[in-house]
């Protein structure tokens, strides 16, 4: 059994690959359905040499099958929105702390202390389910905070106009996080002067709004907050770890997640940085579930902890891998 303590205390990429390979053994050994999609691959633990070399599960495996490492007891159960009459994808979690552990050190290592922030969070969408693990960190956020004025809005957004800038000119370190349509929906109704505020998109118009592309968003939301950079952040119903960017769409990753890309005409085929490619991620938060995961968000790494996302796959299955019939 891999001990968490090796997963949270990385320090450098030697230490992080050691890791990984221990954790697809782990894997390959305790995963049923990822031992198939291995053996599916003929690819087995002595195949695997560097991280490179271990293969990525399609997400699209989350909506068919439930994706465990272990026979504990599971504890929560997060869901993915999806739209009306679609599959929705179910992680299966068994030992929540790993998660709060990912999501408070995270933050920390991008942010500092969560209790020198009051967290304002715009995510009605989310708040309208159940299952979202987004509901669940922000909403540990906000405790962890430890400030009266933090908390949830819905659509009482003239309230949250009124308490943005009411702290804002006491001078508060205030982070908004909100999904991208809901914090539309804020600056067309009102503009700001904020000083001391982040403004952080989860992204995601959700079938409320046109797509718009990042540049287009976050000109839109710096002129209406007044802000110099949009803060975004990337994380997902399948994964228990989140990457972050200060601005400019480029996000990085705590030291126990890495992310490669994939050719988009052979999924098996990972590529230099620079190329644009579809995003495989490597979550050793992850432990009990998989941490080895192609999604299907196209992107482009600058290096291993830092990359771009670009667009998603036009098709619901990812093309160059047909093995979603376990």
């Amino acid at each position: 059994m891999i001990n968490t303590k090796d997963i949270f205390s990385i320090q450098n990429q030697s230490e992080f690959d050691t890791v990984a390979l221990q954790v697809f053994k782990f894997q390959f050994e305790n995963n049923a359905v990822y031992r198939s999609f291995c053996d599916l691959l003929y690819i087995h633990p002595s195949d695997v040499k560097r991280i490179e070399d271990i293969p990525f599960l399609p997400i699209s495996f989350f909506k068919t099958h439930a994706i465990l490492s272990t026979s504990e007891e599971i504890q929560e159960t997060f869901t993915s929105s999806g739209t009306t009459g679609s599959v929705t994808s179910k992680h299966p979690v068994t030992n929540i702390s790993i998660y709060e552990e990912s999501f408070r050190s995270g933050f920390k290592h991008f942010y500092g202390n969560i209790e020198d922030y009051t967290i304002l969070a715009l995510l009605p969408n989310y708040l309208e389910r159940e299952g979202s693990s987004l509901v669940y960190m922000v909403n540990d956020l906000i405790e962890k905070s430890n400030k009266p004025e933090s908390g949830f809005y819905l659509n009482n957004l003239s309230a949250l106009k009124s308490k943005l800038e009411m702290l804002d000119k006491q001078g508060e370190k205030v982070l908004l996080i909100g999904v991208s349509f809901a914090l539309l929906d804020l600056v067309e109704s009102h503009s700001f002067p904020l000083k001391n505020t982040i403004i952080m998109e989860t992204g995601g118009m959700k079938g409320r709004r046109k797509e718009l592309i990042r540049e287009e968003l976050h000109d839109i939301l710096k002129q209406g907050f007044g802000v110099q950079h949009i803060h975004s952040e990337y994380g997902m119903t399948e994964l228990l770890s989140q990457a972050y960017s200060s601005g400019n769409g480029v996000f990085k990753c705590p030291n126990w997640m890495r992310v490669l890309t994939r050719d988009t005409e052979d999924a098996l085929s990972i590529q230099a940085p620079g190329k644009t490619g579809g995003l495989n991620v490597i979550d050793l938060a992850n432990i009990n579930s998989c941490s080895f995961i192609a999604t299907q968000d196209l992107a482009k790494i600058s290096n291993e902890d830092s990359f771009e996302i670009l667009g998603r796959f036009d098709n619901s299955d990812i093309r160059g891998c047909n093995l979603m019939v376990l």
